[in-house]
């Protein structure tokens, strides 16, 4: 039973151990290279039901940024909820200038999608000879697994995309979509979101 127990503690181990968000697929301009940008406005675009989501979203690469040696801040804590709300292009933009930005990194939430499956009972083969060697050994171990019953788990996808943009020219630099599978919570989901997406952006000579 003690092997069974390890067995089981290793498994966890090894699947919360993994990361949930993965990159499905990028762009970059061409010509563009690393600048040390001066300050950085990390801009969540989430839902209002979702502001908790946004905020952690937020603050995690806001973090990220600051390691790699960025002047970063976020849009709710510089400009609130409704930021750029019943503005024009040109407002915006005065808005940005004013507030020294020179580059804009988006988080936005393309999509989220729950599913409800149900996992079966099941009955694993294992040669546990030490079971199989006393009668109630025998007995105990096969009657739990062949009865164990099933259950149903509801796991969520986010979609996401990450674009940069420099405001000197106000265009589009880098863009990258990922997917998270069923994250633990917002803090876990907004910590490997950051590391993931600025990792890349260094990688790909996006940030320095």
């Amino acid at each position: 039973m003690k092997k069974i127990k390890w067995l089981i503690v290793l498994l966890v181990f090894l699947l919360t151990g993994c990361t949930s968000t993965k990159i499905t697929s990028s762009w970059k301009a061409q010509n563009v290279e690393a600048k040390q940008y001066k300050k950085i406005l990390v801009l969540g675009l989430i839902r209002d039901t979702d502001r908790s989501l946004q905020e952690k979203m937020e603050a995690h690469m806001i973090d990220d940024l600051k390691e790699k040696g960025y002047n970063a801040v976020g849009s709710l804590s510089e400009y609130g909820p409704k930021a750029f709300s019943n503005m024009t292009e040109a407002e915006a933009v005065n808005k940005l200038k004013e507030s020294a930005v020179d580059a804009v990194i988006t988080i936005v939430l393309l999509d989220k999608q729950k599913e409800r499956s149900y996992v079966p009972g099941r009955l694993y083969y294992s040669p546990y000879g030490m079971y199989y060697n006393r009668f109630w050994g025998y007995y105990g171990t096969l009657n739990y697994r062949i009865y164990e019953q099933g259950y149903y788990v509801t796991d969520t996808e986010y979609f996401w995309e990450s674009n940069v943009y420099d405001m000197s020219t106000q265009s589009l630099i880098y863009s990258v979509q990922t997917k998270s599978f069923d994250p633990a919570n917002s803090e876990s989901l907004g910590h490997e979101y950051g590391k993931l997406i600025i990792n890349e952006m260094v990688k790909n000579n996006i940030l320095k």
